[in-house]
């Protein structure tokens, strides 16, 4: 396959974690052909330097990849700024890039299909991101084909073309008028109930997100993300040990483990089921006491932070 989208990994504290997602990237069958951009932010707080220290360490021996270039952070940047001015430095170069971050397990055809769908999706204006994960692989007994459109996009594993990433307003200026707006606000909770409630909480700084302004901005044009119905990426890091995920109860560890392959096939054309978004939206709850829950940890950190 010519014409290989790079691969961008945005690591931080999680030396165990970056190692297995490494070492499953290096198992694609894409990898020795692709120009693979590590981002490493420094560490916020004393008790990160260890593990920051040691994760540079991982990434400063990487193999495997047709090019490796590894960018050290020499101040903490945060995460939301970390990923957006990282993948807009790669994307700007290249023109397209597939995202994975420091807990995302894939499939040794990830890549694969990534790049295939990268290239078929590329002149179509309608479709802002292409999407390795799928949180319900009950879709596969929904839908006909293979992929599905939704309004909806996924961090997990992902990727997108300079375009539509260079298209998003990241200040959100329309944000004033959502709030006062009915109809932009349930245009929003087509992709979720729960989506304007998280932009709330970024536009009032209780979260550092990038993911729902970027949903946000293309949700309101009308735009879509390409999902497939069987998944090619699985997160590692629900375990308590993300600055931004907490622990899910019953989590299976796949730190020994390997995804297979995944068969696939791509339609030949791509339509919107309403329906199907439907279904796919429902995955994404809107809950009050988590709302609450969020607001309080996060009023929490920013007293500490006064203090």
């Amino acid at each position: 396959m010519t014409d290989l989208a790079p691969i961008i990994l945005f690591v931080y504290n999680r030396p165990k974690h970056t190692e297995t997602v490494l070492n499953a990237l290096k198992k694609n069958s894409l990898a020795k052909d692709s120009i693979l951009y590590v981002f490493s932010d420094a560490a916020k707080k004393e008790k990160d330097f260890e593990n920051v220290n040691k994760v540079r360490e991982i990434i400063s021996k990487v193999s495997g990849f047709k090019e490796v270039v590894v960018t050290e952070a020499e101040t903490n940047i945060g995460c939301a700024d970390s990923i957006t001015s990282g993948i807009t430095k790669v994307i700007n170069e290249h023109g397209k890039a597939i995202i994975v971050e420091d807990d995302i397990l894939t499939a040794p055809n990830f890549l694969e299909f990534m790049n295939e769908a990268l290239n078929r999706y590329e002149s179509d204006k309608r479709i802002y991101s292409v999407s390795g994960f799928v949180p319900n692989e009950k879709m596969a007994e929904i839908c006909k084909d293979f992929l599905f459109l939704a309004y909806r996009n996924s961090s997990w594993g992902w990727g997108t073309w300079a375009d539509q990433w260079n298209d998003v307003d990241w200040d959100m200026l329309l944000w004033e008028k959502i709030k006062k707006d009915k109809n932009l606000w349930k245009k929003l909770q087509r992709g979720g109930e729960d989506a304007p409630y998280l932009l709330k909480l970024q536009m009032e700084g209780f979260i550092d997100s990038w993911a729902i302004r970027f949903y946000a901005d293309n949700a309101l044009k009308d735009k879509y993300t390409v999902f497939p119905t069987k998944t090619f990426v699985t997160n590692i890091g629900l375990d308590g040990s993300g600055t931004h995920c907490g622990n899910v109860k019953n989590n299976k560890s796949l730190f020994s483990e390997n995804l297979p392959a995944v068969d696939f096939s791509f339609p030949g054309k791509l339509e919107f089921n309403n329906e199907i978004n439907n279904l796919f939206a429902s995955n994404y709850k809107y809950s009050l006491k988590d709302i609450i829950r969020r607001k309080i940890k996060n009023w929490l950190i920013i007293l500490k932070r006064k203090g």
